[in-house]
């Protein structure tokens, strides 16, 4: 299992399809603002996101900057799931190119 590292902009049609976003930046960057419908994971709820979701299901790994996310897209694809995405640029470039897709804290 292997994974892809995406840009930004080719993020939106996965994620139309049905993706789930994963925010792996710590818990007060996430609360602080992330992209809309974003997952925070951690390696306190790593374990029962991957029990719990549909290994089928397109993910995309977001980070501060695109790097971070590579190591855990990579542990998610070798956790069985199938299209595994690394979002390049991460939460930074995202937020200056669609900040109308991101949710501040609630």
């Amino acid at each position: 299992m292997t994974y892809t590292c995406i840009d930004v902009s080719d993020a939106l049609p996965i994620i139309e399809n049905d993706a789930l976003i994963v925010d792996i930046r710590d818990a007060t960057s996430y609360q602080n603002s992330h992209i809309i419908n974003a997952v925070s994971l951690d390696n306190d709820n790593v374990q029962t996101f991957i029990e719990t979701n549909n290994k089928s299901r397109p993910i995309i790994v977001c980070c501060y900057h695109g790097n971070s996310s590579k190591g855990a897209a990579e542990y998610l694809a070798a956790q069985g799931f199938s299209e595994v995405y690394s979002l390049n640029g991460g939460y930074s470039q995202w937020s200056a190119m669609f900040p109308e897709q991101c949710e501040l804290g609630n």
